[in-house]
């Protein structure tokens, strides 16, 4: 079938929105018509070769759509479905058995290598494949292909086009939280950066009964947003230092630290800003051979910890209807985060992702025919 999507072709250039060929689905595959996709870091990232992925390719994993089609072996979902796709994963090496998918043992392989197992893609145009498969759906698209391990049934009286962003981003930041560091009542907590990620934390900390939930940004309009999403206080890094702040706040430090940014300096940060037996939670697609330095007896002495996350540690079939859930009843307004762009807008709306001026781009394909 013809599609619409965005091609990108080269590292740092714009996308190009071309005609293409999408294959029907396999037996074991799922066509999806896409309503919108989130514009992630990851998709930029991935764009500038921040890790080696085959271009030309088109990208998206934030994807929200409506089921089309299932091939013969698809049993989850059925034509007409509401769905999310979110990152892919084989379901069977040890830590897909263990239900710990985020950490599949072939996850780059499942999400990054341009096409399917196989080697192949279900996108094509004249001249031959166009790499897919991205995250095992490659939802910068007005329809994509995708698996049942990546896919989610969602409620079908939630607000389809807001939907996507859950599949990655918001689930990263929230899933962080709950999942992974289990802040608790009466918590403190810093979290450093307070893009997308980092307000779905604050969220979702507030939620969990945390009573200390300090954000640190370089953005004055992000930490008003942030002070209404859930922070008791707010650092602006660029006039304060952060560290010295939050022992003026706590004392001692925090609980736990929730670090979005990558970088290493502020990884550093947020480990010295954590108290006795704190936990810090890192979630930034840092490029590949980035280090970081710190003071081993500050580690050590004090049972202080360090802990990679990989999309919140979430089984996406229970935590993404969660989550909506949540919203519908008004308790995880992730909805203040997105701005919406046209799908033929999408270079904007990644500039703007990029530099900051939105928190979370969304683009709809309603206007694409």
């Amino acid at each position: 079938m013809k599609i619409s999507a965005a091609v990108t072709r080269a590292v740092k250039s714009s996308m190009t929105i071309e005609q293409l060929e999408l294959k029907e689905p396999r037996a074991d595959e799922i066509l999806v018509r896409l309503v919108a996709t989130g514009v992630c870091h990851t998709d930029i990232a991935m764009r500038d070769q921040a890790y080696p992925v085959p271009q030309p390719i088109v990208l998206g994993h934030e994807g929200a759509g409506v089921v089309e089609a299932i091939g013969a072996g698809v049993s989850k979902v059925s034509p007409g479905d509401h769905v999310v796709m979110t990152y892919n994963s084989c379901g069977h090496c040890p830590c897909c058995i263990d239900d710990a998918a985020t950490y599949c043992h072939d996850f780059f392989g499942y999400n990054f290598a341009g096409g399917r197992p196989d080697g192949s893609s279900p996108i094509s145009n004249d001249d031959g494949p166009i790499h897919g498969n991205f995250f095992g759906q490659s939802s910068f698209a007005t329809h994509s292909i995708c698996h049942e391990r990546n896919i989610v049934k969602v409620r079908d009286d939630a607000p389809l086009e807001l939907l996507g962003p859950l599949a990655c981003g918001v689930q990263t930041g929230a899933g962080a939280i709950i999942n992974v560091l289990e802040i608790g009542v009466g918590a403190t907590l810093a979290v450093f950066g307070t893009g997308s990620v980092g307000l779905s934390g604050v969220m979702a900390a507030r939620l969990m009964g945390a009573t200390t939930i300090i954000g640190i940004d370089l953005n004055d309009d992000r930490l008003v947003l942030a002070k209404k999403l859930g922070c008791t206080h707010t650092i602006n890094a660029s006039g304060e230092n952060p560290v010295e702040r939050i022992m003026e706040i706590t004392g001692t430090g925090v609980d736990f630290c929730f670090e979005t940014t990558g970088a290493p300096a502020v990884i550093r940060q947020a480990m010295e800003s954590l108290t006795l037996r704190g936990t810090c939670g890192i979630v930034g697609a840092s490029p590949i051979g980035t280090e970081i330095s710190l003071d081993v007896v500050h580690l050590m002495t004090a049972g202080r910890s360090i802990r990679g996350i990989v999309e919140g540690e979430s089984n996406p079939d229970i935590f993404i209807p969660a989550l909506i859930d949540l919203y519908m009843q008004g308790q995880f307004p992730f909805d203040k985060l997105i701005t919406f762009y046209p799908f033929e807008d999408i270079n904007q709306a990644i500039d703007d992702s990029e530099s900051g001026k939105v928190l979370k781009s969304v683009v709809r394909m309603n206007n694409v025919e």
